[in-house]
């Protein structure tokens, strides 16, 4: 499955000194998604760090997560993954299983950042 290019959302939008990421899920360049939990987390954290920075953000910022795992199974994994990408404190977060839209998906992040002043 390769990554949607046509739905209805933005990257981000701003509201005051947040902003909010849509969800991203682990879709490489040429839309192919990658085996294994680890390497979908760290690839989805890839791609959400390159949206921060193009705001001049970084996962330094990022003040909350929601993260939507496929697998029960998956939890301790995904966990290592995220604590190594991101810093104490650690951003708020909820770990919620779902099913995703994209087949072959394990996970999908979404964040929200905030500008330091």
């Amino acid at each position: 499955m390769s990554a949607p290019t046509n739905v209805p959302l933005s990257k981000f939008r701003e509201a005051g000194e947040l902003v909010f990421l849509s969800g991203d899920l682990p879709f490489g360049d040429d839309g192919s998604i990658p085996e294994g939990i680890q390497a979908q987390t760290e690839l989805t954290l890839d791609r959400i760090e390159a949206t921060l920075a193009s705001q001049n953000l970084s996962l330094d910022d990022v003040v909350s997560v929601n993260a939507y795992l496929v697998r029960k199974e998956d939890f301790g994994p995904f966990n290592e993954v995220y604590a190594k990408r991101f810093n104490q404190p650690y951003p708020a977060r909820t770990t919620i299983r779902s099913d995703l839209m994209a087949d072959g998906a394990l996970l999908e992040i979404t964040v929200v950042a905030r500008r330091r002043s």
